[in-house]
């Protein structure tokens, strides 16, 4: 039986930070020069990739990690507020009496990651959590955790809720699970040729037991 690497994206995938994090967008709109997102708009974002979203904002590529750098700051205030994907906390618990290695690769800060494991008792699940400050970089993460954890890709499966989590998994040659409860819509996701599709955490287990 081999040893799965399971490693996790937080926001939208672990954590349910979406609607802070279109909150907190939206009060950047003046500063970052773009419209409010709309709840109309929001449902039309779910259904383009990560790239059409990015032009589709208008927002110059240049300014995007500024922008992020400042979002990450303010969800600092909201970490306490915010709760667990229902139905992850018992998957994680399962996947690791199961004997699965968990990690997460984020774009979001350290801290603010730390602090909601912390809160909601779920930082003993996880043995690494690496972040980086990146919009289509995570591959260049991805390939240097496994490089210096030692871990080979057939081994890995990364859980992610954007198309950006199929690309850069692809490049990495590692399995991607796509989940729909996340930013991107099941449609948009399905596009772009996931190795699985999910709809609920403890589908995860599954596929993990399916595939050891």
């Amino acid at each position: 039986m081999t040893q799965k690497v399971i490693i996790f994206d937080i926001d939208v995938t672990i954590a349910d930070t979406v609607e802070a994090l279109v909150r907190l967008a939206n009060s950047l709109a003046v500063e970052f020069n773009f419209a409010p997102i709309t709840p109309e708009e929001f449902l039309l974002l779910k259904n383009l990739t990560s790239r059409e979203i990015f032009k589709y904002s208008g927002i110059p590529l240049f300014k995007i990690p500024f922008l992020l750098k400042k979002v990450k700051r303010e969800l600092k205030n909201k970490i306490p507020e915010l709760k667990p994907i229902e139905g992850i906390p018992e998957a994680l618990l399962e996947l690791k009496e199961n004997g699965s290695r968990l990690g997460i690769i984020t774009s979001n800060s350290k801290g603010n990651v730390k602090e909601f494991l912390k809160i909601n008792n779920l930082d003993n699940f996880f043995e690494f959590v690496h972040t980086g400050v990146t919009i289509f970089g995570k591959t260049t993460i991805i390939n240097n955790v496994l490089k210096q954890k030692q871990i080979k890709t057939q081994e890995v499966i990364y859980v992610g809720d954007e198309t950006r989590d199929i690309e850069a998994s692809k490049k990495a040659q590692i399995k991607i699970c796509s989940v729909t409860w996340g930013f991107n819509s099941e449609e948009a996701l399905a596009k772009e040729h996931p190795d699985f599709l999910i709809h609920h955490p403890r589908e995860l287990v599954e596929i993990v037991k399916n595939i050891c």
